[in-house]
């Protein structure tokens, strides 16, 4: 069992020579689970106390949304359905798992020159290393946090605009837990509701079409996540699991060189997997009603082997 109270802080964290500081012994170098490890039994039920409603809210996007899809690389899957005279059969062409709301894995992104979480390289990726696989034989089953962000900004007179690049730095996510009454407790999966998927699922047709391959192409902006590397810092110290949101990429859009890739500093040098696309708004209607804004989060991706991602099939249990 990982006794959190010894991990060292964010600055005590080796750094490589770019100046990155990376968790890639924290856990061993056979270690593939990353900050998931930060989610523990005595976590896991901890987590389940948490659930006194009964309700529960799915958070998961139909499978052919957003379309057209953000990345120019992905399509819409083609489902077709045989049918006969005592059963039915389906099946899908063109399926990516990363497609909708969903999980990265750690196989994902690396970090330039100096490898995957751990230092892997592809050759380790290619044996089955760092796998959605890994992640869907653990499931992901823990306290989640919603940190609603434009419920409290609204409250507050500033409302934000979803699709305006927009940083949220750790002190924007203090105000809003502070907000809540919530405080950050080690092996929390964090929910970032930023309003981005509201404000697409309003759009209209044309509206949905011009954002088509954006996220690629770089010309999609989104709130998120400031991916500097206090973000990083303000995450692991608080030993959050995981981290997914509402908006294409957890982090602000589109991507500034100067300002670094929280993909980057979360995936490959702390080991944090990222989910992104979550459809939060049912859940964040839930907790204004109930007062409360920590849930029992139940995610188990898709056991594909060799996975770089996976539909995130999650739900809050309130």
């Amino acid at each position: 069992m990982v006794d959190v109270a010894t991990l060292p802080r964010f600055s005590d964290l080796p750094e490589l020579p770019t100046g990155e500081r990376h968790a890639w012994d924290v856990f061993g170098r056979t270690d593939q689970l990353g900050t998931l490890n930060f989610i523990t039994s005595r976590e896991v039920l901890k987590a389940t106390r948490t659930a006194t409603a009964g309700r529960v809210i799915n958070l998961s996007l139909p499978l052919d949304l957003p379309n057209p899809s953000l990345v120019s690389t992905r399509r819409i899957y083609q489902h077709y359905v045989s049918t006969g005279r005592l059963a039915r059969d389906d099946w899908l062409d063109g399926f990516y798992p990363q497609a909708s709301s969903q999980w990265d894995s750690l196989q994902h992104i690396r970090y330039r020159q100096f490898g995957f979480y751990g230092g892997r390289e592809d050759a380790d990726l290619d044996r089955g290393e760092l796998g959605i696989d890994v992640v869907a034989r653990r499931g992901i089953a823990g306290r989640g946090v919603l940190v609603d962000v434009p419920a409290c900004f609204e409250a507050v007179g500033r409302p934000l605009r979803p699709d305006t690049r927009t940083p949220l730095r750790p002190d924007d996510l203090e105000m809003v837990l502070q907000w809540e009454g919530v405080d950050v407790e080690p092996g929390d999966i964090l929910l970032i509701r930023t309003g981005w998927l509201r404000w697409y699922l309003g759009l209209d047709e044309a509206g949905r079409k011009r954002l088509a391959g954006g996220l690629d192409g770089g010309t999609l902006e989104s709130v998120g996540l400031d991916p500097g590397q206090a973000t990083a810092a303000w995450l692991w110290d608080r030993r959050v699991a995981a981290v997914a949101a509402d908006n294409p990429a957890v982090e602000a859009l589109p991507v500034r060189r100067e300002e670094g890739f929280l993909h980057q500093r979360l995936i490959a040098l702390l080991g944090m997997p990222l989910g992104e696309l979550w459809d939060l708004e049912g859940l964040s209607q839930a907790c204004r009603e109930l007062g409360r804004y920590c849930f029992l989060l139940v995610s188990v991706p898709l056991y594909i082997p060799r996975g770089v991602g996976s539909p995130c099939n999650a739900c809050a249990i309130l």
